[in-house]
């Protein structure tokens, strides 16, 4: 996820703006549910001496949600998505966080999505592993691991097809997948963990030689569908592109589409381990 788009000053510093009273108003919506006033038992409805208001106190922000504040405060990059893309992702967030959160890609708003899962476990899997390393010595907090990637996008319309064959429709341990979709040899927290939500952002996919973002999207599919019981949200972005297009209509399936906001799409995939003979797609 990194910048791949020139700088705009003007609409930077609005993002900036938007993007602040949005974290304010998650944390204050967060904090609400923490002071409760509680019922008078009395006809007259006096509280009881017994039974005084809470004094309220003064709590502190999060540290990973101030350090997101002064990162995008003093950053000077574009953001990879709108307001309105990133309000999808953060409405979910706010519904299952604190939970676990996986990202392909790492970049400039990889603490954002940290902050915002406050509580919760967010990982991120990048294929370059120098801007990794860059990343890692600013925000030494953040879970991130480098994954590799052996597609590339002139490959599209071949790995397109596999839909049709049963090796990459059945719900199995991705290690041992026979599908050459299937991402095999990702970090091991990939397979340990029970994905809530998943962004793909990643990895490259706007040159031929790019290897593309079919893997990212099948694996992220998959992963959802052998989960134990339950749904996972996955966000793919650049649904503009050709094979953000195809592939997450293909195989994450129109009928778990819940929503498109501009250049993201959110896909909301139950299990399918607690159905026997489940369809692929609806």
């Amino acid at each position: 996820m990194k910048p791949k788009f020139p700088k705009f000053p003007k609409l930077k510093l609005l993002f900036l703006g938007c993007f602040l009273l949005f974290l304010i108003l998650i944390l204050l919506l967060r904090s609400k549910s923490s002071f409760s006033v509680p019922q008078s038992t009395s006809q007259n409805n006096q509280i009881s001496p017994s039974k005084a208001l809470p004094t309220p106190s003064c709590t502190k922000i999060p540290h990973s949600l101030a350090n997101t504040i002064i990162h995008h405060a003093a950053s000077n990059m574009t953001p990879q998505q709108t307001f309105n893309e990133i309000s999808v992702t953060a409405r979910v967030l706010e519904k299952k966080s604190p939970c676990n959160f996986l990202v392909f890609g790492l970049g400039h708003d990889s603490p954002m999505w940290s902050a915002l899962n406050h509580g919760g476990r967010t990982v991120f899997l990048e294929e370059d592993k120098a801007w990794m390393e860059t990343v890692r010595q600013k925000f030494p907090t953040l879970e991130s691991y480098h994954a590799t990637y052996d597609t590339k996008v002139s490959q599209a319309d071949h790995l397109l097809k596999l839909r049709r064959q049963p090796d990459c429709t059945a719900v199995s341990d991705m290690r041992f997948s026979k599908c050459q979709l299937a991402l095999k040899s990702l970090p091991i927290v990939f397979y340990e963990v029970e994905w809530d939500l998943i962004m793909v952002d990643a990895p490259t996919g706007w040159i031929p030689e790019a290897p593309g973002r079919m893997g990212a999207i099948y694996t992220a599919g998959m992963a959802a569908r052998a989960r134990s019981k339950g749904e996972t949200d996955v966000f793919v972005h650049d649904v503009d592109r050709v094979v953000e297009d195809k592939f997450s209509k293909t195989f994450l399936c129109e009928g778990y589409l819940k929503e498109q906001e501009g250049r993201l799409r959110r896909f909301t995939i139950p299990s399918h381990r607690t159905s026997l003979g489940m369809p692929f797609c609806p």
